[in-house]
């Protein structure tokens, strides 16, 4: 019975979307930017494969069908920034510039704790695309010899605390302008952030959207400039 379950593509999904739906129940019902779904669903989905002892690359393997479905989700992030490309062109050059900020930050900020624990070049240049989405920065990891997996955890980590203090952030710092507020979820929490951002208006999602292939694209151009300092 164990083998059957662990072997099931049918039971791999099965957990992966009702641990999900487990985090929206509880966030709905305790209403707490902490309580994000997809980190409770990443929670009770490892400590399920830990318990009954299921082998993480089985169940990855067996679930493949829900990460192939976040390409044509990414895809229609596109909605939103449509529905805005008149605001974009008359402020193209502001968004431009916030994206290649924040990405030089998150840069920079790599490289800075890189230095001051003195990571290795492979530690290092793993952490270099943890801002972008999962599908460039898995390439970007491989083709600069890091570690898959753990890009793999710091892209989803930046996300989460993109999405959980994404709001708190923007009233702290006072930052009131819809682009802004869009461009700097975006460049900073992909694709998970942007959901947060299509929950805070429609300009926000548009520029936000707009953000995580911009953001995707100078991090590719920079990440291997930024590894030779390492």
């Amino acid at each position: 019975m164990h083998e059957f379950f662990e072997g099931s593509v049918f039971f791999a999904v099965f957990l992966t979307l009702f641990s999900y739906c487990i985090g929206l129940a509880v966030q709905k019902k305790l209403k707490h930017i902490i309580f994000n779904p997809l980190l409770i669903a990443i929670i009770i989905t490892a400590a399920v494969l830990l318990i009954f002892d299921f082998d993480y690359q089985t169940y990855k393997a067996n679930s493949e069908v829900v990460s192939f479905l976040l390409t044509p989700a990414t895809v229609c992030l596109a909605i939103p920034l449509y529905e805005q490309f008149e605001l974009l062109k008359k402020n193209a050059l502001a968004v431009l510039c916030g994206i290649a900020s924040g990405i030089l930050t998150c840069l920079c900020s790599v490289l800075i704790f890189a230095l001051l624990f003195s990571l290795d070049h492979a530690t290092y240049v793993t952490l270099l695309p943890k801002s972008i989405t999962t599908a460039i920065g898995i390439g970007i990891s491989n083709e600069l010899g890091g570690y898959e997996s753990i890009t793999v955890a710091s892209i989803i980590l930046s996300g989460i605390l993109g999405n959980i203090f994404a709001v708190p952030f923007c009233k702290i710092f006072r930052i009131t302008n819809p682009i802004a507020r869009g461009v700097a979820i975006g460049t900073s929490s992909h694709a998970i952030g942007t959901t947060k951002a299509l929950e805070i208006g429609e300009i926000e999602g548009a520029m936000s959207s707009l953000s995580i292939v911009v953001a995707g694209l100078l991090t590719v151009i920079g990440a291997p400039v930024f590894a030779n300092f390492i």
